[in-house]
This record gives C-alpha cells, sequence and structure tokens, in this order.
C-alpha cells in the first residue's frame, strides 16, 4: 500500500466516523415519501406520519414510525384486542433495531436483529444517508417494491434536543 493509498484509507475512515458521530442521538420523523420511477410521490404512512429513530455509541440503532391517523383499539390491552384490528394497526406501523455500521460516507447498514416484520430478522436494511441543515435524510438505497409499484423511499428526520 502507497502512502497515497493510506492518507485516502485514512480519508475514508474519517469521513465514516464524521458520519457516525453526526448519526448519534434521537431523531424524530418529519416525512416519508415514496418516488415511483416515473416521479408519482404518495406518502404511505399518510400527510401526519410519526416516528423515532435512535442511534446509540454502542453502535445500536431503533427506529419506530407509524401512521398518525391511526385509530386506537377499543380494548385497553394488547392481547383483548381482536386479531383483525391488530393485524390492521401493524399495517401501518414499522418497528426494527439492531446495530449500525457506516459503510461509506453517503450509506449506512442496519442489522437487523428485532422487527414487528419478521422477514427483516437477519437482514440488512440500507440506506443513502445525508444531513441538510438540521436534518436527517435516509433514503432506499436502490428502489423496491413499495405499494404496488417500484419506489424509492425517502424519510427525514429531526433532531430532537
Amino acid at each position: 500500500m502507497t502512502i497515497t493509498d493510506r492518507a485516502a484509507a485514512g480519508n475514508e475512515r474519517e469521513a465514516r466516523e464524521e458520519v457516525r458521530k453526526k448519526l448519534l442521538g434521537a431523531w424524530q420523523l418529519v416525512s416519508y415519501a415514496a418516488r415511483s420511477i416515473d416521479a408519482e410521490v404518495i406518502h404511505p404512512f399518510g400527510p401526519t406520519p410519526y416516528g423515532l429513530i435512535v442511534y446509540t455509541p454502542q453502535g445500536y440503532m431503533s427506529a419506530q414510525l407509524g401512521r398518525g391517523d391511526r385509530p386506537p383499539l377499543r380494548s385497553a390491552r394488547l392481547e383483548d384486542a381482536p386479531a383483525d384490528k391488530l393485524a390492521q394497526a401493524a399495517v401501518g406501523y414499522v418497528a426494527y433495531g439492531g446495530p449500525f455500521e457506516v459503510l461509506d460516507p453517503t450509506t449506512v447498514e442496519h442489522h437487523v436483529t428485532t422487527s414487528l416484520f419478521p422477514n427483516w430478522i437477519g437482514r440488512a436494511q440500507v440506506r443513502k444517508v445525508s444531513f441538510e441543515s438540521s436534518l436527517l435524510k435516509l433514503s432506499a438505497a436502490t428502489p423496491t417494491r413499495l405499494w404496488g409499484a417500484e419506489r424509492t423511499a425517502e424519510l427525514t428526520w429531526s433532531r430532537l434536543a
């Protein structure tokens, strides 16, 4: 490895570490939009989604987000709610967590170890990451099938104090 190669590798490490440090903390969901290849934009969780994503210094993350218009269930306890009502509530909610890794200055990988959607467990969720002013933008690294079409999801988060 040449001096130039070592310097480039060092710069890349520093850039990844800078992104990692910027991610740390708690962020509140501002918007969730998904754009199709033909530029159609939908809001999968409606106009008023809510959510929280947390990145810890120990290298873990957790994300919870849902539709702002999910109606409360009639039962006071989760186990007393009818299965069809629980299923309906789950359709408007995403929850997952696990270790995270900054792969490069524009990409973060969430290694899912727990999830409302069991198919995500053991899989990576790769996100493009960018910062604009006080906002964090996370988007799907590649288009994926969302709500009937190939779309790229983008979630905008605001840092909580």
